[in-house]
């Protein structure tokens, strides 16, 4: 590359840097510094107090120190001390303003240092030390990593300009301990910002782990629910293929019409058979190696085997007596035949609520109450507070989940909470006619038990 090239190199590599530290340090946003968790709004208090006196304290300085007249120092030092309140809403300005009020102060006392037979500090003064500590260390807590390290560069660059190219005589120099604790100051500041940055990050990505936590255990719940029910419906669908087949053979003499109908049935039961076998077999396939996962209750059957219904709550409930659970039964009411759907939802109420009482009260009892009604069942399921101490459960409430799932499947309902004795009931009314229809209007309580 000629000289030429590379001198075009470097002058666009300044000027991009140019325009980055002008976007960056060219600014008067907004940025509020946030009230503390634990302090609320003691930080600002603080600062506030300290602006008083800084502005006090570097007017009183400038003045009796610096030789400066009451109307040259009273507004630098309170230039300083605004910078410092001016902080905590706008920290770009407030750096700018307290920069400047620093380099006015050094110009002001530039010619008076050697009036005294003592020195004076400079370029910075005490004061001016300390306000631009807040302003710093106030700035690098709420913008970037690259903000920060430019307002500290061109802070370290206006101190060597005054100090190493500009300079003066007899006068203390504060110019590297004034950089050195401005670099401690923005470092701590850094430090602080990403603290609390990593920990909102921390939280965010917690919110959103427990949510999806929670949708997978929905969709698991639903796709569990889906291949019970597509059982279920298969098996009504092979049951009307094969008496559509066997009609035509119990009339003698069956018309064309007939024949063609039933045909018709059987072919169509048929085709929707394949098709809920296609959607169980891809529903089945998405773990099918996969052993049933501890936070679900174990049913005791095979992926394949037939759904249960309430005619083994006697066997689930005697399960749980063998491990340990005191447990009621109360069935009330004429057990008529319901839908498997129903069927199997109010037994896997029965059942997750009975696990749940396993897992969250130790040492409880249990209640399990079924009321058939004429257009439904309900289903309740109590226990009593806990006599040993519970442990922690990471699997909590997603139980629920699928229990309401169940029941708003069926258009019925499912309540679930404490009970002032310090139990849990789990209540659950599923109706027999589907959602819609006009029978499951009416009240359960007005069925004939």
């Amino acid at each position: 590359m000629t000289e030429t090239g590379i001198q075009h190199v470097v002058v666009s590599r300044v000027l991009r840097w140019l325009r980055v530290l002008r976007d960056d340090l060219c600014t008067v946003r907004v940025d509020p510094l946030p009230p503390s968790v634990w302090l609320r709004w003691l930080p600002h208090g603080v600062v506030c107090l300290a602006a008083l006196g800084i502005t006090l304290g570097g007017g009183a300085q400038l003045q009796d120190m610096g030789h400066l007249s009451n109307g040259t120092a009273f507004p630098i030092a309170a230039a300083q001390g605004g910078a410092a309140v001016l902080a905590l809403w706008r920290p770009i300005p407030a750096w700018w303003l307290s920069t400047v009020a620093t380099v006015v102060g050094a110009v002001g006392m530039h010619g008076k240092l050697g009036m005294d037979s003592g020195t004076f500090t400079w370029p910075w003064t005490a004061t001016g030390i300390i306000a631009h500590l807040l302003v710093l260390l106030l700035l690098a807590l709420r913008v970037r990593t690259r903000v920060s390290a430019e307002a500290l560069a061109v802070t370290a660059l206006v101190t060597y300009l005054l100090q190493g190219v500009w300079g003066a005589s007899n006068y203390q120099s504060t110019g590297v301990l004034a950089v050195s604790l401005f670099a401690v100051a923005v470092v701590l500041g850094m430090a602080l910002r990403g603290r609390r940055e990593a920990r909102a990050e921390l939280g965010r990505q917690t919110t959103l782990t427990a949510e999806e936590r929670a949708r997978r255990t929905l969709l698991e719940e639903r796709s569990r629910i889906a291949r019970e029910l597509h059982d279920v419906v298969a098996h009504h669908m092979s049951v009307i293929s094969i008496q559509a087949q066997v009609a035509p053979h119990l009339v003698e003499n069956p018309s064309e019409e007939l024949q063609e109908n039933l045909d018709g049935i059987r072919q169509n039961a048929l085709e929707a058979l394949t098709e809920l076998r296609r959607v169980l077999g891809v529903l089945r396939a998405e773990q099918p190696d996969v052993p049933q996962s501890l936070d679900e209750p174990a049913t005791g059957t095979a992926p394949h085997a037939p759904q249960p219904t309430l005619d083994r709550i006697d066997a689930l409930v005697e399960n749980t007596r063998a491990a340990g659970l005191t447990v009621q039964v109360d069935v009330q009411g004429t057990r008529r035949p319901l839908p498997s759907g129903v069927e199997l939802s109010a037994y896997r109420i029965v059942q997750e609520a009975l696990s749940n009482v396993l897992r969250h009260a130790p040492g409880a009892t249990a209640s399990v109450r079924l009321v058939h009604y004429l257009h439904g069942v309900d289903v309740r399921v109590v226990n009593s507070w806990p006599t040993r101490s519970v442990q922690p459960s990471p699997g909590a409430g997603h139980g629920l989940l699928g229990m309401r799932e169940r029941a708003a499947m069926l258009g019925g309902t499912l309540r679930a909470g404490p009970l002032p004795d310090g139990g849990y009931e789990v209540a659950a009314y599923l109706p027999t006619a589907p959602p819609g229809d006009p029978d499951q209007a009416t009240d359960p309580k007005d069925d004939s038990a």
